[in-house]
């Protein structure tokens, strides 16, 4: 019992005199010479795990009940392991032995880690702590065993006796508080084991002693490797202790203390090797992802012969599991079902609206029902992006499954599968700015468009293959016309049309400008003997107050209104895409005429009323709302020049005088969202270069974005 004593006096006095950490650890790496020599100290690690985990998961069983029962997990390693085991036993049985003997005869608790660490002197600092944590392991396994099969067995009962156990058991309740240390103790110095073999475990390819977090860590750890073996040493004294006095070495209350004064210390090192550990990680994961970045891209510089090298770089490269969701089917599926078509990647977050969605929908049901043609030539994949930053919630999935669900196309199985390399990509180098955008490649991969989606709202499926080639030579075959407004949206207005009609579209949210004109149009058509129809398209922004006209103009029977508001979100959306499709094909020409007018509606739809005037396809005046109202209220001033000219000229004619009199500023907003921003824009009514303001818009009146409105 004294030699017991004195050892917790000794541990004691040497932590509160050993203060100076630099002179102790002088010392300590004074002792390390490593040779070089390799050990598999994860495969060691584990199995010492698992005799800790087996060894104190006995500890509340076997302090309470007189027989305990455990199955140690039967584990088959492998050859080059065996071999190592072989190689180390002397040296795992030494240190087994030393820390034994030591804690027998009192020896200071620091002398017998020094001693250790001599015997160790030629292993690196990971293969030092986990070969101690072995031996340890080898005693603690050895007592525990015995407490399971002592009662059942007449060897072990004999041995038990020895080792004066069914008094331990005895003494159940003064010793719970003491093992409670032991396994608290024994956890902490597994969780440093493992992050110092973390350490050891990172690629060199990646990250050097040049990178602050690692040498920073790699200064600590033998620091962590001392007082881990110093635990070690702690915990055996206890066991041997008890099992050498028993009942009277029990009696001591500073134990618990001790041991969990070392728990604390270990922790705090803990903490701070474990972010530096994060740091190297992050700093690890940043290197991969650029050397990925430029893979990716220079991958989409090379010639192949199918897609799936592009496919799996972006999408998983793995073929342990199906990334995609079949839309039709609901049911996972490999990427070879994309193998040598057109895919169009429809990347977009999770706040894409159903407007865009049911819209796209459309397009794509319609090209699978009516074009057989098209339907095994391309497929579309939703790609999602999501921030890795923020935290992946319960409203997020919601959302994330209630998009994947509508749609009918191919879908990534889940976000995480897209790495942050990739996403890079998608935003530095497709422009990927939050708006959803429809990356088309051909069946050998290569990009043929970097957004086909203007195509898509343009010419509908009707754009195949959906490459920029394409784009151009559509552009070359469309004219100024309604039909290139209103495609697709309302089949009434293809009716008019065919039936030759005067048409005015009209917007805006001047409800007394409204009035005003339908009453003054309906009035002038009369007196001219001309058939005219008039629609009510709305505004491109404060969706609410257009859902307010559109009940005015119902009630008050104004005119033809669009009550979707999808259809005018649609409008609007068409518009903008012309716009986009010439600015990302390099030809927003400021001398065409076609992109003038459709520059000049998208002005007018954010600045007051319009009306675009067309007589069955032939645009013949877009005009902003007060030149085209006063045309109309001064028809007795060019109705003689309806016989000569014509309705359409002589209207034209008098809107073209007054156009100087209220040329409302021409302003177009670009979101940060958009991917391409021209540079420069000329003002379409007067052909000056326009000036660049940035903008912050808050408007209030808009529709509640649908993930909000939940």
């Amino acid at each position: 019992m004294a030699s017991g004593q004195q050892l917790i006096k000794s541990d004691r006095g040497s932590m509160l005199t050993m203060s100076d950490d630099n002179v102790m650890m002088k010392q300590i790496v004074g002792t390390h010479a490593p040779d070089g020599r390799e050990v598999d100290v994860k495969t060691l690690l584990l199995l010492v795990k698992d005799i800790l985990k087996h060894a104190t998961q006995q500890i509340d069983s076997s302090l309470t009940t007189s027989q305990a029962h455990a199955e140690m997990e039967d584990k088959t390693y492998h050859v080059n392991f065996v071999s190592m085991l072989d190689a180390l036993s002397y040296t795992i049985d030494r240190i087994s032995s030393e820390i034994a003997y030591k804690a027998l005869d009192g020896t200071d608790a620091h002398a017998t880690t020094v001693s250790l660490f001599n015997m160790l002197t030629s292993y690196s600092w990971d293969a030092k702590l986990v070969l101690t944590l072995t031996a340890f392991a080898l005693n603690y396994g050895e007592f525990w065993l015995l407490a399971q099969i002592y009662s059942s067995n007449e060897l072990a009962k004999s041995m038990a006796i020895l080792r004066q156990l069914p008094s331990i058991i005895e003494q159940s309740g003064p010793l719970k508080p003491r093992f409670d240390a032991i396994n608290n103790l024994i956890k902490v110095m597994m969780d440093v084991a493992r992050c110092v073999v973390e350490f050891k475990d990172l690629p060199p390819a990646y990250i050097s002693n040049e990178v602050p977090a690692l040498s920073t860590a790699m200064a600590h750890i033998p620091t962590a490797v001392y007082w881990t073996m110093r635990g070690v040493v702690a915990c055996e004294a206890q066991i041997t202790s008890l099992t050498t006095m028993g009942h009277e070495f029990s009696i001591s209350t500073t134990v618990a203390w001790e041991l969990s004064t070392l728990a604390h210390k270990l922790s705090n090192m803990l903490d701070h090797l474990r972010k530096q550990l994060d740091t190297c990680y992050q700093y690890i994961d940043e290197k991969r992802n650029v050397e990925s970045f430029q893979m990716l891209k220079n991958l989409f510089e090379m010639i192949h012969i199918d897609n799936m090298k592009v496919l799996k770089a972006l999408i998983y490269a793995k073929d342990d599991i199906q990334p995609l969701i079949d839309g039709s089917s609901k049911k996972r599926v490999h990427l070879d079902v994309l193998r040598r078509k057109n895919v169009l990647l429809l990347i977009s977050g999770l706040d894409m609206s159903t407007d865009e969605l049911s819209i796209l929908e459309q397009i794509y049901n319609e090209s699978r029902h009516h074009g057989a043609r098209l339907d095994s030539q391309y497929e579309v994949v939703w790609i999602p992006i999501v921030d890795r930053s923020v935290q992946w919630s319960d409203p997020m999935k919601g959302k994330f499954e209630s998009m994947q669900s509508s749609m009918p196309w191919f879908t990534v199985y889940h976000p995480s599968l897209i790495e942050k390399a990739v996403m890079r990509f998608i935003k530095e180098v497709w422009h990927f700015r939050n708006k959803p955008i429809l990356v088309v490649l051909d069946p050998q991969g290569k990009v043929v468009s970097p957004n086909a989606l203007h195509m898509m709202w343009i010419w509908g499926s009707s754009a195949f293959p959906f490459t920029s080639l394409r784009e151009e030579s559509l552009w070359k075959d469309e004219t100024w016309r309604l039909e290139l407004l209103v495609d697709g949206i309302d089949p009434v207005i293809l009716n008019w049309i065919n039936e030759g009609k005067y048409i005015f579209l009209y917007g805006g949210d001047d409800e007394e400008w409204m009035r005003k004109f339908t009453s003054s149009a309906r009035a002038v058509a009369q007196a001219a003997g001309i058939p005219l129809e008039m629609v009510y398209v709305g505004k491109s922004s404060k969706r609410e107050k257009v859902r307010r006209v559109i009940a005015k103009i119902t009630v008050e029977k104004l005119s033809y209104v669009w009550q979707d508001l999808t259809m005018m979100w649609f409008f609007w959306t068409r518009l903008e895409s012309m716009l986009y499709s010439k600015i990302q094909l390099g030809k927003l020409d400021d001398h065409d005429p076609m992109m003038q007018e459709i520059k000049k509606l998208l002005s007018y739809g954010r600045e007051g009323g319009w009306a675009v005037l067309s007589n069955g396809s032939n645009v013949v005046v877009n005009g902003y709302s007060t030149t085209v109202l006063q045309t109309l209220v001064e028809y007795d001033l060019w109705k003689d020049q309806v016989p000569v000219k014509g309705f359409d000229m002589a209207f034209q004619d008098h809107h073209f005088q007054l156009r100087g009199i209220a040329r409302p500023c021409s302003r177009f907003d670009f979101p940060m969202t958009t991917g391409r921003i021209p540079e420069t824009m000329k003002c379409p009514e007067c052909n000056r270069t326009m000036e660049k303001f940035s903008t912050f818009l808050c408007c209030h009146d808009e529709v509640i974005p649908d993930e909000l409105s939940k």
